[in-house]
């Protein structure tokens, strides 16, 4: 069972890649033609490309809050008292 888990996790993809995988997906359940079992399936894949496309934006986030932090940081430096 474990194998069958660690094989449907979707490998890392960049992140414009994993959100188009995440529509195609969402599309595909509500197109309504799917099994049940189907469309479980197609389910977990989508939480695991939801999961890796929150974890790239937190990614994102903090780059951009360090970038920020050390501009106001440069900029407290550089203006004149």
């Amino acid at each position: 069972m474990t194998e069958k888990t660690s094989a449907r996790k979707p490998k890392q993809v960049k992140f414009e890649t994993a959100l188009q995988q995440l529509e195609a997906l969402v599309t595909k359940i509500e197109s309504g033609g799917l099994t049940l079992e189907e469309s479980l399936q197609v389910f977990e894949q989508g939480i695991g490309l939801s999961k890796q496309c929150q974890a790239a934006l937190k990614q994102a986030e903090q780059k951009i809050q360090i970038l920020t932090e050390q501009n106001d940081q440069l900029e407290a430096f550089e203006s004149p008292n």
